[in-house]
Order: C-alpha cells, then structure tokens, then sequence
C-alpha cells in the first residue's frame, strides 16, 4: 500500500483550514464558517449564492491503538497517530477544495458538478445526505426512484 497523501505533513489543521478559507475568498466565496461536534469537523462557505457545507469525519482516538505491524502503541505514541491522522485530512481537505474550485474558473467544471453533494437544502440537509438513502434503495430494489417526489419512474 502507498503512503496518502501527505501522510507525514506536520501542517497544523489551523493552518490548512486558514488556506481553505483565503482559497475561498480569491475564488469569490461571500462567507465561510468552520465548526465540530465530536469527532466531526465542517466548513460551509457560500460561493455563487449556493450554501455549501463539507463535513470531514475524524477517526477515533481508538483506532489507533494498534500499529498496521500489529503493534500496541502507548499512549502517547497512540496521540501522536491520530493528530497526525487529522492533520493528514485537513491537507487532504485543502487540495480537494482548492483543485474543485480551479477546475470551476477554468471553466472545465461548475459549483453545482464540484460540490453537488455538499449544498445545502432548504431543509438544511446537504444533497448528498437526502440523495444517499435514495441511491441505496434503487440500487437494493433495482428502481429508480422517481424525479421528484410524486413523480412517475
């Protein structure tokens, strides 16, 4: 297995979240918030007057109890994995936001193709989470959903 990438960044996530939201303004983004809930951090920004909000899971302390040799790790060497697990994401973060809204001035893409799962609905819900259950059932039942609700398949 290949390393991901920056795997051994020592980038604080401050630092990359700080790169996420310049990136933003020099790209015409009106707004941009940042916020966690347990293991869970978001970015929502507003960009073409769409509310866009991205979540980024973090791993579990836990998970890295073990080494991938099969190794437990102290306690201390178990934090230091798991931050840079996080900082890892945060940089991976970075080069997603930063390639989709390039790709979107160069005119090989558009806000609503790049971030098409993460706008956010009137019901607060972001597309990809009201669109997930919906793929999940057609896929399980072999239909397609209809176009919208009341709709003929």
């Amino acid at each position: 297995m290949t390393d991901r990438y920056a795997a051994k960044t020592e980038v604080p996530i401050e630092r990359s979240r700080a790169e996420i939201e310049r990136a933003l303004v020099r790209y015409g983004a009106t707004g941009f918030m940042y916020a966690w809930e347990d293991d869970n951090q978001a970015i929502a920004f507003k960009i073409h007057d769409r509310h866009i909000r991205i979540i980024l899971p973090t791993p579990a302390l836990s998970d890295y109890e073990i080494t991938d040799g099969g190794q437990r790790r102290g306690s201390e060497a178990q934090r230091r994995a798991y931050d840079q697990a996080k900082r890892q994401r945060w940089r991976a973060l970075v080069l997603i936001v930063k390639a989709k809204l390039e790709a979107i001035a160069a005119g090989i893409s558009t806000i609503e193709r790049e971030f098409m799962a993460d706008v956010v609905l009137p019901n607060n819900a972001t597309v990809g989470q009201w669109l997930a259950p919906q793929i999940e059932a057609a896929y399980e039942s072999g239909r397609m959903p209809p176009l919208l609700p009341g709709g003929n398949e």
